[in-house]
């Protein structure tokens, strides 16, 4: 597979860059993500947000480099290699899928870069280590959001589910914070299959679940990989609840959905469903305002899940980044490990999903406020309850 570089349009010229201020006072913002493969419905609206990432970052000019790993871990670390040791960037963003992600991490430590993950599986942060201190992730963990679901669950009556994910780290992932804390609502997990993101059939699997009778069935997948279950159950004639992930907020999942996701349950950031929160919730005028700027670029109804992260991944540098300055230069080691210090101790900063406060010990530093239990209704997503 072949690689381009693509610089956004928004920045100046590298000849203009050079005449305005030293190169090495320039900021350089390495991405990986996946606008193509299996996981584009993901990358390609978070690439939309980083279209829009302001040119300046606390008065240096700042420049992104973006790379397309194609849903593949092999690409994926090749663009980690490239974006260190060839771009030598001051941080990296991305990748949006858990095991790019889980791969990217060694690098991330041997080049002593901080990176920005916009996948969801805890996992890539935990447990803290030597080589995920260099890690951090904008999305919400596994945990955070399987409370809500369980939660949900519990108080709508299920009291038999059955589980089907993807065979990876990210259906792992669910599984084992699912099944923990359904244990300890008293639900009772009657089956749980597994599947190939680029499979095209599960019935097999979705015969297995029906045949134990399950109140609700929980999906872990994301983007339109996560519809396939979905569809099959539906035309296999399916009655009871369907909950799926935080991983299937993208346009592409509902036009590829249609009728058979209506009615679906999920959690969510609430930068997604921002447009039918509650006035009262906290986040909601920050969801509004990245929305707003969002559709005013691409129309109406196409924020995302991802696209919100992907300004929160933003927001989080840029918050950090003055305080890195104060110790050294961008562009040498010594303002990389002054920017992963600063990242580390963010403290209280809104952003479209949520609040962060971040420290040692917790790289995400979302609390209850980052999701909200969302359901989807004529085609689009919208709130259903909780995040206050």
């Amino acid at each position: 597979m072949s690689f381009h570089l693509r610089r956004l349009p928004a920045l100046v010229g590298a000849s203009l860059v050079m005449l305005a201020v030293p190169a090495f006072s320039q900021i350089k913002i390495g991405v990986t993500i996946s606008s193509t493969g299996p996981a584009a419905a993901i990358g390609i609206p978070t690439k939309n947000a980083m279209l829009l990432w302001p040119k300046e970052i606390a008065g240096q000019k700042a420049e992104y480099i973006i790379l397309d790993d194609g849903s593949d871990v092999t690409n994926a670390t090749r663009n980690m290699r490239k974006l260190t040791a060839e771009e030598r960037v001051d941080a990296v963003v991305g990748p949006v899928t858990t095991p790019n992600a889980l791969a990217m991490l060694d690098i991330a430590a041997e080049s002593e870069t901080p990176m920005i993950a916009l996948a969801a599986s805890s996992a890539i942060v935990e447990p803290m280590d030597a080589k995920r201190a260099w890690a951090f992730k904008i999305p919400q963990n596994d945990s955070h959001m399987a409370t809500i679901i369980t939660q949900h669950m519990s108080d709508n009556g299920v009291k038999t589910v059955g589980f089907i994910g993807f065979a990876d780290a990210y259906g792992e992932g669910w599984w084992r914070e699912f099944s923990k804390l359904a244990e300890l609502r008293k639900l009772k997990v009657v089956a749980s299959e597994r599947y190939a993101r680029t499979d095209t059939s599960v019935t097999g699997q979705i015969l297995k679940l029906m045949s134990t009778q399950p109140d609700a069935i929980l999906v872990a997948g994301s983007a339109t990989p996560a519809v396939l279950p979905q569809k099959t159950l539906v035309e296999r004639g399916y009655k009871g609840r369907i909950y799926q992930t935080h991983g299937i907020g993208t346009l592409d999942f509902l036009r590829v959905g249609g009728k058979d996701v209506e009615g679906t349950f999920f959690p969510s950031g609430p930068g997604v469903v921002a447009k039918t929160l509650p006035n009262t919730n906290p986040i909601k005028k920050t969801a509004m305002d990245f929305l707003q700027r969002y559709e005013a670029a691409y129309g109406p109804d196409t924020m995302t899940q991802f696209s919100a992260d992907a300004w929160g991944a933003y927001l989080l540098i840029a918050n950090a980044v003055p305080q890195a300055l104060k110790t050294a230069k961008p562009g040498t080691r010594e303002f990389r490990v002054a920017l992963r210090t600063a990242i580390e101790g963010t403290k209280n900063l809104m952003v479209p999903q949520g609040v962060i406060s971040m420290n040692p010990k917790d790289h995400v530093g979302l609390d209850q406020r980052s999701r909200v239990m969302g359901r989807i209704v004529g085609n689009k997503f919208t709130y259903a309850y909780g995040g206050e």
